[in-house]
C-alpha cells in the first residue's frame, strides 16, 4: 500500500497488491481521473492517459493565467474529471454546484496543495469506515480551491492495506467573504473511459426489500435514489458495474456503497463518446447548505470496491471491512445472542403475565433473550397513540420496564426493548406539550402516515428530550438490547427552528440528529447491543450499521421470501448484520405455510431468533425448535463471522443454495432451498465455493434436519467445487435429498455440515 505523488507531472498514485487510483492535475489547474482498476508498476509518466481532443460545440478550458487551451484540446466535456463541476463546459452530470451572491452557479477548483497521511481520519458527525492501526490504510487530501468564491474543496481519499477499497468523501470551506449556498456536494464522481458494463441496483419496497436487478449501460443515465428522508425499502443505496462475462467467482466488479440513511442518489450516465460518470451522495432535490464566511460542510462517505472475482469476491471484502471497521464496539466480533421477539406473538394484546409465560417457553428452548416490543409505553394499546412518551405503562407492566427486566433474568435470560424514538403521535403527552416539534410546513395539512408525524430531529433540543428518557430506561433497567425501529417516510420536510434560507438543511440536519442519538446511547452504554430497524428494511444501509451492528432485514418473515431477501442483502451486508427470526404459520406477511425446517434454514444465516410463541407449536415442534437452537449455537461463530459464498440463485432457479465457510476453511455449513416440488426431475448437482480443494471433508446432515450423523460421504475440496455436491445420492443412497424423511414436496430446505477429515 503506496500513495506515491511524481509532483513535477502533477500524478498522485494510489496503489496496493490489488488496485492502483491515478489522479492527474490538468492543465488548467483541475483534479483528473487518469485510471482505476487493477494495479500497474508506478512510474512519472502517464501523459498518455490524457485525451484531449477538438471537437465541434465543445468548450474549452483556460487556465488560471487566462491562457485559452482550445488549441491544445483540452475541454472538461471530454475529459475524465474527477470531481465535475457546473459552468465550465462539462455539460455532464456535475458533482457539485454552488450558488454564489450574484446568483451565478459557475465554479472552478483548481489544485492547490496535498496532504498525505497514515491511517483514516473520522468525518466529524457522520459514521465512517475506520482503522485500528495506521498501517491498515493511507489517505490523500488534495486541497482544490475556487478562488473567486473563496471557497476550499479537500478530495479525501483513503486506500485500505486489504483488497481494492478506496473510500472517498468531499469537504468544503467558505475561506471567503461571501454567503455561498451548496445546492449539490456528492460524495465520489468516477469517469470511466468505456461502457462495457452492467448495472446492478437493490430493489424492492416493504417486504420485499433489495431484489438484484440487473440492466447494461446505454447512452443516457440510469440511476437510482430515495427521496423519503430515509435510504427505503424502495432502493438500496449501492450499485455495482460489473462487466458482461463477470459472474459470482469471476470478473471485473465495481461496487459503490453510500455511508449515509438519508436521501441519496446513485447515478451512472454514459455519455456520447462512450465514457461513464458514476456518482454518489446526498440526492439534490430538496438540499441546500448555507455556507457562511467560516462555515463548512461534509459529505458522507462511499466506499468503493474492485475486484477481478466476480460478484461474490466483491461481497466479501465489503462483508469483512463492514463487519470489521465499520460496525464497532462490544458486539463487533462477538456471535450474537438467539433471541425471542413477541410482535407477531401478541401484537398489542398482552400484559406482564403473558410475557413472562413466552419467555420461560423461549429459555426451555434454549433461548437467550427475551425482547418486548411495541406497546409498553404511554398510551400504546393500538398504533394511534403514545409514541413518544416512553415511559412504562404500568396498567400492563406493574413494575414498569424495571421489574419485568429483572424478572426475565431470573428465568436465566437477558432482556431486550423496542423503541421507535423518532416518531410521535399527535394523540401523546410530548405531542401536546410541543406540537412545533414535529416536521409540518404552517398553513399546510399535514401528512401522516400509520398514524405518527416525524419528531423533527434536526433540532438540538428534541434529540435531547428522547435521549433523556431514553436514557432513564437503560439507566434504571437491566436491559441488554435495543431495537430501534423507524415506521414512516418523511413529508413536509420544514422546521420551525430554521430560517427559511435554511430549510434545504433540514433533511440531512435530521439524519445527523439520528446519528448523534445513537452516537451518544451507544458510547454510554457500551454492552447493549443495539438492532436497527426501518419497517423492516427500510434503513438497512452503512449509516446504521456503523452504531447498530445487526439491522431488521424485513417485516416479510416467510423464509421463501426471506430466501431472496437474504441473498439480495449479501451482496454488499454481512451475514453477522442479517437480522433473521423464524415465525409462525400460516406466515403473517404472505399466508404461506412452510416447514419449521425451512423457516429455521434460512433464519440460521444471520443473526437467528424467534418471532412467534412457542408455547402455541406442539411439544414434537417445541423439540424441534430446541434442536435447532443447539445447532445455531454450535455454528453461529463460523456463520456470522465466515465467509459466504452464494451457489444459485433464487431469482433464477427452483433450487437454490448458498453457503458459508470457516476463515480457516477447515469447516462450512451449506444450505439449499427448494421452492415447488416437481415431478421426475433428473440427477442434480450443486457446486460448492471456498474450500480447501487439497482438503478432504467429512460431509454429513445433521440430525435437526432429518439426518443421521453416523452416515457420512467423504469428499475432497476440489470435487465439492468441480463435481459439486451430487443432491440424488446424498449419504443415503439413491434417495433425493428433498425427499427424505417424508418432507413436503414444496418449500423445502436442506443444511449439510462440512468438516475436514483429520
Amino acid at each position: 500500500m503506496n500513495i506515491a505523488v511524481h509532483e513535477t507531472k502533477g500524478i498522485f498514485h494510489l496503489y496496493n497488491d490489488k488496485i492502483s487510483y491515478l489522479i492527474g492535475i490538468l492543465p488548467d489547474g483541475q483534479a483528473g481521473n487518469l485510471y482505476y482498476g487493477k494495479r500497474i508498476h508506478d512510474r512519472e509518466e502517464y501523459d498518455y492517459l490524457l485525451e484531449p481532443a477538438r471537437r465541434s460545440h465543445s468548450v474549452y478550458m483556460s487556465d488560471e493565467s487566462g491562457n485559452e487551451l482550445e488549441s491544445r484540446g483540452f475541454s472538461a466535456e471530454n475529459l475524465r474529471m474527477e470531481y465535475g463541476v457546473f459552468g465550465n463546459g462539462d455539460f455532464r452530470e456535475p458533482a457539485v454546484m454552488v450558488r454564489h451572491e450574484d446568483g451565478s452557479r459557475v465554479s472552478c477548483f483548481r489544485y492547490r496543495s496535498y496532504k498525505i497521511m497514515d491511517g483514516k481520519p473520522e468525518l466529524e458527525g457522520l459514521p465512517s469506515t475506520y482503522t485500528e492501526d495506521e498501517g491498515e490504510a493511507m489517505t490523500l487530501q488534495l486541497f482544490l480551491e475556487d478562488a473567486v468564491a473563496g471557497l476550499e474543496l479537500v478530495l479525501n481519499y483513503t486506500i485500505f492495506a486489504a483488497e481494492g477499497i478506496i473510500a472517498r468523501s468531499a469537504f468544503f470551506r467558505n475561506k471567503g467573504t461571501e454567503t455561498l449556498v451548496l445546492e449539490r456536494a456528492m460524495s465520489m464522481c468516477l469517469d470511466l473511459p468505456d461502457p462495457e458494463y452492467e448495472w446492478i441496483q437493490l430493489s424492492g419496497s416493504w417486504a420485499r426489500e433489495r431484489h438484484p436487478v440487473t440492466r447494461p449501460l446505454a447512452p443516457g443515465a440510469v440511476s437510482i435514489e430515495s427521496l423519503r428522508g430515509h435510504s427505503s425499502h424502495q432502493q438500496n443505496p449501492f450499485i455495482v458495474l460489473k462487466r458482461p462475462t463477470a459472474d459470482e467467482k469471476q470478473g471485473e466488479v465495481m461496487g459503490f456503497s453510500l455511508v449515509y440513511s438519508g436521501n441519496f442518489l446513485a447515478r451512472a450516465e454514459e455519455d456520447c463518446y462512450e465514457a461513464v460518470r458514476v456518482m454518489m451522495g446526498i440526492h439534490p432535490d430538496g438540499f441546500s447548505w448555507k455556507l457562511e464566511a467560516g462555515e463548512s460542510f461534509q459529505t458522507p462517505e462511499a466506499v468503493m470496491v474492485w475486484t477481478d472475482r466476480g460478484l461474490g469476491g466483491m461481497s466479501r471484502i465489503y462483508h469483512d471491512l463492514y463487519r470489521s471497521r465499520l460496525a464497532r464496539g462490544y458486539w463487533r466480533d462477538r456471535p450474537r445472542p438467539i433471541l425471542c421477539n413477541n410482535w407477531e406473538a401478541t401484537y398489542f394484546d398482552f400484559n406482564e403475565e403473558k410475557l413472562l409465560q413466552i419467555a420461560a417457553k423461549a429459555r426451555d428452548c434454549g433461548v437467550e433473550l427475551f425482547v418486548l416490543d411495541d406497546g409498553w409505553f404511554g398510551a400504546r394499546r393500538s398504533d394511534h397513540a403514545g409514541l413518544g412518551d416512553w415511559y412504562a405503562n404500568r396498567d400492563i407492566l406493574p413494575g414498569g420496564i424495571k421489574g419485568l427486566s429483572e424478572k426475565v433474568e431470573a428465568l436465566g435470560m437477558k432482556f431486550g426493548l423496542w423503541f421507535e424514538p423518532e416518531m410521535v403521535n399527535p394523540d401523546s403527552d410530548l405531542y401536546r406539550a410541543h406540537p412545533d416539534w414535529v416536521l409540518s410546513v404552517p398553513g399546510r395539512p399535514r401528512s401522516l402516515s400509520r398514524h405518527q408525524c416525524i419528531l423533527d430531529f434536526s433540532r438540538p433540543e428534541v434529540v435531547d428530550h428522547i435521549h433523556d428518557m431514553m436514557y432513564k430506561i437503560l439507566k434504571e433497567s437491566k436491559i441488554s438490547y435495543i431495537k430501534w425501529d423507524m415506521n414512516r417516510s418523511m413529508s413536509e420536510c420544514w422546521s420551525a427552528a430554521l430560517p427559511a434560507d435554511r430549510q434545504g438543511e433540514t433533511a440531512h440536519r435530521y439524519i445527523l440528529g439520528v446519528y448523534d442519538l445513537y452516537r451518544r446511547l451507544t458510547a454510554e452504554f457500551p454492552m447493549v447491543l443495539f438492532e436497527s430497524c426501518a419497517g423492516g428494511g427500510a434503513r438497512f444501509d452503512p449509516g446504521m450499521l456503523a452504531y447498530a451492528p445487526q439491522a431488521w432485514c424485513s417485516d416479510d418473515t416467510d423464509a421463501m421470501e426471506r430466501v431472496k431477501i437474504q441473498y439480495g442483502t449479501s451482496y454488499c451486508y454481512p451475514i453477522s448484520s442479517i437480522g433473521s427470526h423464524v415465525s409462525a404459520v400460516p406466515n403473517h406477511q404472505t399466508g404461506r405455510i412452510t416447514p419449521l425446517a425451512t423457516r429455521a434454514a434460512a433464519a440460521f444465516f444471520g443473526t437467528y431468533g424467534y418471532e412467534l410463541d412457542l408455547n402455541r407449536l406442539s411439544p414434537e415442534e417445541q423439540e424441534q425448535v430446541s434442536a435447532f437452537t443447539a445447532f445455531m449455537k454450535q455454528h453461529r461463530e463460523m456463520i456470522q463471522f465466515g465467509d459466504f459464498y452464494r451457489l444459485r440463485s433464487p431469482f433464477e432457479y427452483n433450487e437454490s443454495g448458498w453457503m458459508t465457510v470457516s476463515k480457516d476453511k477447515k469447516t462450512a455449513l451449506v444450505a439449499g432451498f427448494r421452492e415447488l416440488g416437481r415431478p421426475n426431475q433428473g440427477f442434480r448437482r450443486l457446486k460448492l465455493d471456498g474450500l480447501d480443494p487439497d482438503r478432504t471433508y467429512r460431509v454429513t446432515v445433521p440430525a435437526c434436519f432429518g439426518g443421521d450423523e453416523s452416515q457420512y460421504v467423504v469428499r475432497t475440496g476440489d470435487e465439492l467445487m468441480q463435481i459439486g455436491l451430487i443432491t440424488s445420492d446424498v449419504l443415503s443412497g439413491r434417495i433425493d435429498m428433498w425427499e427424505q424423511m417424508g418432507q413436503p414436496a414444496d418449500f423445502n430446505a436442506r443444511i449439510f455440515v462440512l468438516e475436514e477429515m483429520a
